[in-house]
C-alpha cells in the first residue's frame, strides 16, 4: 500500500518561532508521523522576525512567481525552505512583503492587531494550496494548525473543488487555546466571495467575522476537529458535536502520537 501523505498547515513552528503549545506540537508532530511511514510536507508563514540566514532559509526560484489576487490586488508569492537536519524534514515558508514582512507575528508592538490580519490569511491559505499544486504532491490529509489557516476547509471544498490535487483531501483542523480580539474587516465575506465562496458559506461571517465565526467556518468544512489545547470553549465543541464531525479529544503532550495517527486513519476510512 502506498504510504499517505499529510499536509501540515501551520501557523506557528518552533524553532522558527517561540516554543508555545502549537509551535512545539507542530515541530514534532510531523517528524513522527514521518517516521510512522508516512510522506509529510509542512508549511508555515515567513514572518518577518524570522532570521533568513539563521535559520538558513532560501528561495525556491521553481516555486515562486505567481501573483495571486486577493481582494482584486495582486500579491507576488515567494516560496521559501529550511531543512531540519535531525529530523530530515523540510518547512516550506509563504512570502510575501505586503502581509509577512513585518517584525511582529499578529499585533504591533502596541498591541494592536494587523488590520490586514484578514487578507494575510487569505494569501497564506492559496499559497499553500497553489504551492502543493506546483509540486504535484496529492495529500490524502491536510492538517491545519491555528486560525491563520481556518479558510483551508472551505476554500478546498469550494474554490479547489475541482482540482484533482486536493479534491479528494480530508481536512482535519486542530483547535487551540488561541484567539484574536479583533474582528476581521466587515468586506471579510465579500473578499472570500471573490475567490469563490457562496452566499451561505459566509453568512454567518456577516454576523461574527471574529475568531469565533472564523472557527465556526472551519468546522462547518472540515472532516475532522482535534481539541489542540487542554481547555478550549465549550461553544466549539458543542458546535462540533451539533455538526457530527469527528472529532479527538485534548491528547497530553507525551502522549499524542499514537491517538493522532490513528483518528487520521479513521477519517481516511482505513
Amino acid at each position: 500500500m502506498d504510504a499517505k501523505r499529510v499536509l501540515y498547515i501551520a501557523q506557528e513552528i518552533a524553532p522558527y518561532l517561540p516554543e508555545s503549545e502549537m509551535s512545539t506540537l507542530c515541530r514534532r508532530l510531523p517528524q513522527a508521523i514521518l517516521e510512522h511511514g508516512r510522506e509529510i510536507r509542512t508549511f508555515m508563514p515567513k514572518y518577518g522576525i524570522i532570521n533568513e540566514r539563521r535559520n538558513q532559509l532560501h528561495e525556491v526560484i521553481r516555486l515562486s512567481g505567481m501573483n495571486l489576487i486577493v481582494n482584486d490586488t495582486d500579491h507576488p508569492l515567494i516560496i521559501k525552505v529550511a531543512s531540519i537536519q535531525s529530523a530530515r524534514m523540510q518547512i516550506y515558508f509563504i512570502d510575501n512583503e505586503d502581509f509577512f514582512y513585518r517584525r511582529d507575528i499578529m499585533a504591533g508592538k502596541d498591541g494592536k492587531e494587523y488590520i490586514d490580519n484578514d487578507e494575510r490569511s487569505i494569501f497564506f491559505v492559496r499559497g499553500v494550496l497553489e504551492t502543493i499544486k506546483k509540486l504535484r504532491w496529492i495529500p490524502d490529509i491536510i492538517h491545519c494548525h491555528g486560525w491563520i489557516s481556518a479558510l483551508t476547509a472551505l476554500y478546498i471544498r469550494r474554490m479547489y473543488a475541482d482540482d484533482p490535487c486536493l479534491k479528494d483531501a480530508k481536512i482535519v483542523y486542530s483547535i487551540y487555546d488561541q484567539t484574536f480580539q479583533t474582528p476581521f474587516r466587515k468586506e471579510f465575506p465579500a473578499k472570500l466571495k471573490l475567490d469563490g465562496a457562496k452566499e451561505e458559506d459566509v453568512a454567518a461571517l456577516k454576523k461574527d467575522s471574529g475568531y469565533t465565526g472564523l472557527t465556526k467556518l472551519a468546522i462547518d468544512f472540515s472532516d475532522g476537529i482535534i481539541q489542540g489545547s487542554k481547555t478550549i470553549l465549550p461553544e466549539f465543541l458543542e458546535y462540533t458535536a451539533a455538526k457530527q464531525k469527528k472529532f479527538l479529544p485534548y491528547q497530553p503532550a507525551d502522549n499524542y502520537v499514537e491517538p493522532f495517527n490513528a483518528f487520521y486513519d479513521e477519517i481516511l476510512g482505513v
